[in-house]
């Protein structure tokens, strides 16, 4: 039965569906899904990504590509009770959507999650573990729910893909692909970008569209091959990690959360995406931490106005230097202070505001949103 007032798509996605399906994977954890639906048990469908997956240029939260593959659900299961969570943030990789997935999604204990982080991580070996981390974490979760991977795309085609799709092989994941359907026929003139995409980055209504057709194409063949109730296969165990299971144990913490051993000149302030923030304008201003892990990254406002740098030293590694002034016009949060990899245990790291700055910048504030902590649990120090 389909929607009164369902989103239409101009453009349709049959044409393009051959081309969207970059690997079959497992049926198995999506069939249990879609069986618990179909005897009328509460199910939870979530979507976790950055600001494409949030809903950036869709004109109405029903023509969000994620509350659409919602709607599918409702649509195919009226007799259950369909919820349905959007974890996704803006200007947000899966570096962060590791860290943050057990707050804002997992609490909510899923049982089908599509992730899309294709477009906002960065094509390094680290994008691949951080995936690897966040789907582990996801496919440990109560519910064993089913997963797929959704890869959307930046205008030229670029996004992240090739380091996601091992990960997604690996553990046996759906995978679909905006970028693969659609991109041969923008780059050969057939479809213009702005007839899908909105700006560099952000589909349109159009493109929301496509994006939910990719992945409820892929539901409405395990649905029609759904096998009777009770003769599901059991879900495997869950495989041996493809890069590192390092990202699948993980904290995130914020000023209200973690007190530092040492503060001088910063400030708590009640605001952030991630809650209370440290914030200071004073050169010289000193946080000091004790933190235990392996992996530690700063989250800090980033944007075009008078902000300032900091120096970062964990233990007695050579100091790091970041700078919060962007020479972009949007800015915001950014997850870029990634740290050296240490061995597992407690560690120092000193956050020092510097007098030095960008030229550009009229002053020497920093906020600091959150520190990111991946490591081991029950780890002994060094």
């Amino acid at each position: 039965m389909a929607q009164a007032n369902a989103p239409q798509n101009p453009i349709g996605a049959t044409p393009f569906l051959t081309r969207s399906l970059v690997d079959e994977g497992s049926p198995v954890r999506i069939q249990h899904a879609l069986d618990r639906a179909r005897r009328g048990e509460t199910v939870t469908i979530g979507v976790i990504g950055g600001s494409i997956t949030q809903g950036a240029k869709a004109s109405s939260p029903d023509r969000r590509w994620g509350e659409q593959v919602g709607a599918w659900w409702r649509t195919h299961f009226p007799q259950s009770d369909v919820r349905f969570v959007n974890a996704g943030i803006g200007a947000t990789g899966s570096n962060l959507g590791t860290h943050r997935v057990q707050a804002h999604l997992l609490g909510a204990q899923p049982d089908f999650v599509v992730a899309e982080y294709a477009v906002n991580d960065p094509d390094t070996p680290l994008a691949a573990e951080t995936l690897e981390g966040l789907v582990r974490q996801i496919l440990a979760s109560p519910r064993q729910p089913g997963m797929m991977l959704l890869f959307t795309m930046a205008r030229g085609g670029s996004n992240a893909q090739a380091r996601h799709i091992p990960v997604g092989k690996h553990y046996g994941l759906p995978m679909v692909s905006f970028r693969d359907a659609m991109w041969p026929d923008v780059e050969a003139g057939r479809l213009k970008w702005e007839d899908i995409i909105a700006d560099e980055v952000h589909p349109n209504d159009a493109g929301h569209k496509l994006c939910a057709d990719f992945v409820t194409a892929v539901l409405d063949r395990l649905l029609a091959q759904l096998p009777a109730d009770g003769m599901l296969p059991p879900i495997p165990s869950m495989p041996a990690p493809l890069h590192t299971d390092l990202f699948e144990f993980t904290a995130m913490y914020n000023a209200a959360t973690l007190a530092p051993a040492t503060n001088v000149g910063w400030t708590q302030a009640e605001k952030g995406p991630f809650g209370p923030v440290w914030t200071a304008d004073s050169p010289g201003s000193v946080l000091e931490y004790h933190l235990t892990g392996e992996q530690f990254t700063l989250i800090f406002h980033r944007i075009r106005q008078d902000m300032g740098r900091v120096k970062l030293m964990l233990d007695d590694l050579s100091p790091c230097v970041f700078d919060a002034w962007f020479s972009g016009t949007w800015g915001g949060y950014a997850a870029r202070g990634v740290l050296p990899r240490v061995l597992p245990g407690e560690h120092r790291l000193r956050i020092e505001l510097l007098a030095d700055k960008a030229v550009e910048s009229d002053g020497t504030r920093f906020v600091l949103q959150s520190i990111l902590v991946a490591g081991h649990p029950n780890q002994p120090e060094r």
